[in-house]
């Protein structure tokens, strides 16, 4: 206790000399070095948090933090409860005082955001809950535009109840579900959260606090609900989504092909799960609860396994293939067992590789995948030179003796990763400073080359320079390619340059900022600083959001802009004004036309789009709907019928697809084109068939006759008509490593085999005549942060992008001025517009919709799947389906709002570069205990914990509050502080915290949107923050976190508690024990749920568990 006395006072007492402090003030003064404090020009991140006389934080001043180096104010108040109802934005100040508090810290805030509300505000509930009842957004535009939250209780018949019956089988629980009619009345929890727009989004909860129904408001007589069902023992064992619930009853077709059902084992462990459309997927575990095997449909088909294998420390050492049978008979092979290999030099050989460790457990692997080394680098005859040191900096060996007493234990040092198509193997190594940074890192490739990055890091790890070097084969040329980053006081990117070989530097971008940490202006292109290629220019409303790059109205000499609305379109006959995120309306313009064109879009209660509509406003003769696209859906979100229009030889508007999309459950089994017309989607009606994963195996309309799929559900071959087809090539073969990486393409033409490497972003092709009869592909490009290098022409090819990536306008320096590579406007789901942007473009870069590269095939490839922008779908089922709630829509039917950087989850499109945060927010790094990670903390010390809710960070009496308690979190974060929920927190390794930027949290600033429960869950949570399954360990703990889950245990261990299990299941583990249930309740609403065992013959009590999700008040919200 006192030595954590000592360290605050200690920390307060050496930094007054450093800032013009309020000596009659409260306040926690906080110094972060951003350089080596040893040498001149230190560079440091200032903050002063004053407090009232309560403790109260009332202002946090970040000195010196705006761009022009004036301090920015965040202002703090309360009502008269005491309670936080309203969130300043940062205000940027007229000058520094050095962190002197501010008597009028809001004085300035006109010179910043004019006449604009500058705070967001809680309407809270008169009642000592204190529940929020409306949430206003900052902005005059949305005073009149809350959030609404009610709080009530069904009515009859408003909620179906289902029951399920549980039995045993194969050693896992199987659960029927029952239809029992409706709910009475005031017998579940009714929470309606209303947003900006008036759409309804309603959560029905039982007295467990387990989500029984969420409700989301089509129109007046039709809702999309998606229901959970729990079985005995309070495990999901059904998500019912909305297509199936308003069956209310089914058959088993309907269910297999729309229901979510998952099984669990003695120790509620997921074992298996079955996703709509898809074959069950089988888990078994080790004795320490890893995950071992994991096998879906198509593997268990051929008797096959993948496995994973551990180190002493739990780390995975190796993946691959084995032979097995049936779930129960190899999880009774390894259940009393810890899949645990340990290092052997002599090793093993598999698929042509030493693996260098023992292989005592299932010893008969068929395949080796993967194999990763920790701790000591392996010995191989074709391991690299040995840095001794890169960019300057000594680099970290395996012998503490070498490095000073410190070593690479515990780092990860190597990997292998074999190609699943071939016996080739990607070799990767990672190099350290003596700090235990990332400095190096060298991959040979699967030909033979190398690519090999060495980085210079600064005192606090933000990169300096990269050098890259590269071959494709190791015979090549040598390729090096040099990249420098110039920063700012405050670490804000000024400046990147790029380098080819002995190329003129190029000056990829110069960045300027607004008082607010926003990206103001990007000079882009050229080797003269005062000479850039483009000059972008980037808008921005009250809430953040962008709202223009450049301006379309008036280019002025520049090549593209377009501009953003949210709530403010012209269109108003199409565009309904949009408070909640939706873009309602965007307008472009490029210089090759110097035409205004205009998409304005039109969303359902969903927030799905129903159609955008195209015109050219400032045209002479009318161009109405050109372009549009208009699209319905059915109940899951599957399209039913998209119309879309182009433009004929006459000029006119003409519809080139009507089309009716056919399903069996979300399974597209044939579209049918009213419109025959040859362009958009051409097809007549022929059947798509499917695997037993739900990967689409043929698509006779696109001249695919068969697709093959890998383990990982990637194609590997396609069998091509191209008979009548625009397709002109006959085989379409891929090649990928086992972690997924895209490493070859082959295709056969007329002319022959074209065939594409992909090789740590160097991308190689012999698509040109000149190479038709030289196999050998040659170097094309690689990317930039600003377009990519072409090897070819020797230029740098840079990009102008929107919101959502896409590619829209490529350009380059002529040398007497700015050329037009390519221009690219899409249609809303991302088909593209033909007819006017012509440009040849370049052949081998083929980087278009999201910025992702467009097959052969006319589909996009993100990486987990592939994209189909003529049907607005993919082609593969989700591979997250359990969580997104989608199967094969795509971005939930957003695609203006959203797009999807992996295959595997929409994101909210960002502006670039990343729409910089304001200077007082902090980056955040979600876990999977939907915490949020604030980075950059290194201090030392014993975990602390502090739940006493929003504004008791600055407490610092309230810091030893409760003992010393482990913390969940990601294992690569040794010191860090965490948000929990509103305002609880956690601090790893640190008995102060230090107290810059925490009010942001609460209030995110610019650039930053509130913190919520499906922006922050990794893996746990689905679309409407429901706790889903996931493979690996159980959802609950044997440690309490709190008093309270240690108070739960105590009381389970007096005896207090309800069976719920006694034998029921014919589970031998429960032949002499019974299953109990204890809550305990916290008093607040918040409870928390201890399961244990009794043994009925000694009435002994154990295996106590806490279940994770039943103390909802240390969880995320939907809203604060």
């Amino acid at each position: 206790m006192k030595k954590i006395n000592l360290l605050i006072i200690t920390l307060l007492v050496s930094r007054l000399a450093h800032a013009q402090l309020s000596p009659t003030e409260n306040y926690i003064y906080s110094k972060t070095y951003l350089s080596d404090p040893t040498q001149p020009n230190v560079k440091t991140s200032e903050t002063v948090q004053y407090f009232d006389g309560l403790g109260r934080p009332k202002q946090v001043v970040n000195v010196k933090a705006s761009p022009s180096g004036k301090d920015v104010i965040t202002h703090i108040e309360y009502d008269a409860f005491g309670r936080q109802t309203k969130d300043y934005l940062p205000v940027p100040q007229s000058s520094t005082g050095n962190g002197a508090i501010v008597p009028n810290p809001l004085g300035n805030a006109s010179s910043i955001y004019g006449a604009e509300k500058i705070y967001s505000e809680k309407v809270l509930e008169k009642s000592p809950l204190d529940r929020i009842q409306q949430q206003i957004q900052v902005g005059n535009d949305w005073t009149n535009k809350p959030v609404q939250f009610d709080y009530d209780a069904n009515i009859t018949g408003e909620v179906i109840k289902y029951t399920t019956t549980t039995t045993w089988e194969n050693n896992a629980t199987k659960s029927s579900i029952e239809y029992r009619g409706n709910y009475e009345a005031e017998q579940l929890y009714k929470n309606t959260i209303t947003d900006e727009d008036g759409n309804k989004t309603i959560k029905f909860k039982n007295g467990k606090g387990q989500v029984l129904l969420v409700r989301k408001v089509l129109n007046a007589t039709e809702n999309a609900d998606t229901y959970y069902v729990y079985n005995e023992y309070n495990q999901l064992a059904w998500v019912i989504p909305p297509l199936l619930s308003k069956k209310k009853t089914w058959d088993l077709a309907d269910q297999q092909a729309l229901a979510y059902e998952y099984r669990y084992d003695t120790r509620s462990r997921l074992v298996e799960k079955k996703l709509p459309g898809k074959g069950w997927e089988h888990m078994v575990y080790d004795k320490a609860d890893r995950l071992v095997f994991t096998q879906d449909e198509l593997m268990r088909a051929q008797n096959k396994w993948l496995f994973s294998k551990y180190d002493t420390f739990g780390r995975v050492i190796m993946t691959g293939i084995v032979g097995g049978t049936y779930r129960s008979d190899m999880q009774n092979m390894i259940a009393n067992n810890l899949i645990v290999e340990i290092r052997n030099p002599q090793g093993f050989t598999k698929n042509g590789m030493l693996i260098q460790y023992t292989n005592n457990h299932f010893p008969y692997l068929e395949t080796v995948l993967s194999v990763n080394y920790y701790d000591t680098y392996p010995s191989y005859n074709f391991n690299p030179p040995f840095p001794t040191s890169i960019q300057g900096e000594s680099v970290l060996t395996d012998n503490p003796s070498i490095s000073g007493g410190k070593s690479t234990k515990s780092f990860s040092v190597m990997s292998l990763v074999k190609n699943i198509e071939d016996d080739n193997w990607t070799k990767n190594y990672t190099y350290y400073d003596i700090k235990g940074r990332v400095i190096g890192n060298h991959s040979i490739n699967y030909l033979g080359g190398y690519t090999r990055t060495e980085s210079k890091l600064d005192f606090t790890g933000v990169v300096q320079n990269t050098i890259t070097k590269h071959k494709r084969l190791n015979t090549d040329t040598e390729k090096v390619i040099t990249e420098v980053f110039t920063y700012d006081s405050q670490n804000r990117l000024l400046k990147q340059t790029h380098k080819v070989d002995n190329n003129p530097e190029e000056i990829l971008a110069q960045n300027t900022y607004n008082e607010l940490s926003q990206l103001q202006t990007k000079k882009v292109g050229g080797v003269n600083p005062s000479s850039p290629l483009q000059t972008i220019d980037y808008k921005y409303n009250i809430r953040g959001w962008m709202t223009k790059v450049n301006d379309p109205s008036n280019l002025n000499g520049k090549l593209f802009g377009y501009e953003m609305k949210y709530y403010n379109p012209i269109n108003t006959l199409f565009a309904h004004p949009q408070y909640n995120g939706n873009i309602t309306e965007i307008d472009w313009k490029t210089s090759n036309d110097n035409m205004l064109k205009r998409y304005s879009y039109s969303y359902d209660s969903l927030n799905r789009l129903s159609f955008g509509h195209y015109s050219e406003p400032n045209s002479t003769i009318p161009q109405e709907d050109h372009f549009g696209e208009t699209v319905e859906y059915d109940l899951n979100g599957n399209i039913t019928h998209l119309y879309r229009n182009s433009k004929n030889p006459n000029g006119l508007a003409m519809q080139i697809d009507n089309l009716t999309y056919t399903y069996l459950g979300n399974r597209l089994t044939k579209v049918a084109d009213a419109t025959q017309n040859s362009y958009g989607y051409s097809g007549t009606g022929n059947p798509i068939d499917y695997d037993n994963n739900g990967n689409m195996t043929s698509h006779p309309d696109k001249g695919i006759n068969n697709i093959r799929y890998n383990f990982l559900n990637l194609p590997s071959e396609l069998k091509i008509n191209a008979s009548g087809k625009s397709i002109a090539i006959k085989y379409l073969q891929y090649i990928y490593r086992a972690d997924g990486v895209k490493v070859s393409k082959k295709y056969t033409q007329m002319i022959g085999e074209v065939e594409t490497n992909y090789l740590d972003g160097f991308q190689y092709d012999n698509n040109d005549v000149s190479n038709a009869l030289d196999p050998s592909p040659t170097l094309k490009f690689i990317p930039t942060s600003e377009g990519y290098f072409d090897f070819v022409k020797n230029k740098y090819i840079y990009n102008y992008t929107d919101h959502l990536g896409n590619v829209r306008l490529s350009y380059f320096s002529s040398g007497s001025g700015v050329e037009v590579l390519e221009e690219n406007n899409y249609y809303p789901f991302g088909l593209k517009h033909e007819g006017y942007n012509i440009l040849n473009g370049n052949p081998s870069y083929k980087y278009k919709y999201n910025g992702k590269e467009l097959q052969e095939t006319g589909m996009y490839d993100y990486g987990a799947r592939f994209y189909m922008p003529d049907l607005g779908r993919w082609g593969v089922i989700d591979p997250r389906s359990q969580y997104t709630h989608e199967t094969y829509s795509y971005v939930w039917n957003n695609p203006i709002t959203f797009n999807d950087p992996t295959g595997m989850e929409g994101k909210e499109g960002v502006c670039p570069p990343d729409c910089p945060e304001g200077v007082t927010a902090i980056k955040i790094l979600p876990n999977k205990e939907k915490e949020a990670v604030i980075e950059e903390v290194v201090f030392t010390g014993k975990a602390k914990s502090n739940d006493s809710g929003p504004g008791s960070l600055a407490m610092a009496a309230l810091l030893v509050s409760q003992a010393d308690s482990p913390v969940p979190g990601p294992a690569d974060i040794v010191a860090a502080v965490m948000l929990i929920g509103a305002g609880a927190w956690w601090t790893y390794d640190q008995f102060t915290p230090p107290s810059a930027g925490y009010t942001t949290i609460a209030d995110p600033g610019i650039g930053q949107r509130n913190l919520k429960t499906e922006d922050t869950a990794e893996d746990d949570t689905d679309v409407n923050g429901v706790k889903v399954p996931k493979e690996g360990k159980p959802d609950a703990r044997t440690e309490p976190k709190d008093l309270q889950e240690n108070l739960a245990i105590e009381e389970a261990k007096s005896g207090q508690g309800d069976t719920i299990m006694s034998g029921k299941l014919k589970d031998p583990k429960y032949n002499d024990y019974t299953k109990m249930k204890h809550t305990h309740d916290h008093g607040d609403g918040t409870k928390t749920e201890v399961h244990y065992d009794i043994n009925n013959k000694t009435g002994t009590r154990s295996g106590f568990k806490i279940k994770d999700g039943t103390n909802a008040k240390s969880r995320g919200h939907h809203y604060p």
